[in-house]
């Protein structure tokens, strides 16, 4: 369940470390599972006289497509020359910036661990700190929404940049005569789309996490003591 990393209120039981090892884990494998990603894909270049040569289209994370090399060099292919051909596309940007999140995530958790253990009594008797932690986790959740949503984008680029259409758009003799190009072998991407699941799950997680430490803030407790009780009366003022 959530947690208020500042939380007055809160003492380290099951249930606090519950909450940091979700926080932990849900930014593990976000960051795990798209970080240090390789994969290729084979593609086949059916020449059209009987004869057929193959490509490896390989790419890797951070995912500079443009800087990974399709035809090192010039090389012969269907007895054309070829010049160096390169991917193309760019999603570098979107997936350092989610595993940037993700890290920046582990770490504000792994700080939370170290209050857990030792340093709950600084902020005892002080507003200053669940106030704190709700702005920081309300920017965290932002921070997972505008990255999950931009990794996705990306790795869409990534998918159409390295199927059958887009490796036909790169290599210049596919895009005539009687060669035709294909990707016959693809790399599995099932670990990119489950980043992408663990990306919006970490952005409902801290979310959660928001709720609960707004409810430790002042503001709550303020909102509530001006809230009149049940069966409570307002006395009339005196003329």
């Amino acid at each position: 369940m959530p947690k208020s990393m500042f939380s007055p209120i809160r003492n380290w039981t099951g249930l606090g470390q519950l909450d940091v090892h979700m926080d932990l884990l849900t930014a593990i494998f976000a960051f795990g599972s798209c970080g240090g990603f390789v994969a290729k894909n084979i593609v086949s270049i059916f020449c059209g006289d009987g004869r057929n040569e193959t490509l490896t289209a390989s790419f890797h994370y951070p995912f500079r497509l443009s800087e990974v090399p399709l035809i090192d060099g010039n090389a012969t292919i269907c007895n054309r020359s070829v010049g160096p051909t390169h991917l193309m596309g760019d999603s570098s940007s979107a997936a350092e910036f989610f595993v940037g999140v993700a890290i920046v995530c582990f770490l504000y958790s792994m700080a939370a661990l170290l209050v857990y253990l030792g340093y709950m009594h600084v902020y005892k008797n002080s507003d200053f700190g669940p106030i704190l932690d709700f702005v920081i986790t309300a920017v965290i959740v932002f921070l997972w929404l505008v990255c999950s949503s931009a990794w996705a984008k990306g790795l869409q680029n990534v998918k159409d940049a390295t199927d059958t259409e887009g490796i036909g758009a790169t290599v210049a003799l596919c895009k005539g005569g009687n060669i035709t190009c294909e990707v016959t072998e693809y790399a599995n991407l099932r670990t990119l789309n489950i980043s992408v699941v663990f990306g919006y799950l970490n952005m409902f997680v801290w979310a959660g996490n928001a709720w609960f430490v707004y409810k430790e803030t002042r503001w709550h407790s303020q909102k509530i003591s001006t809230q009149p009780g049940p069966g409570r009366q307002q006395v009339p003022a005196a003329i």
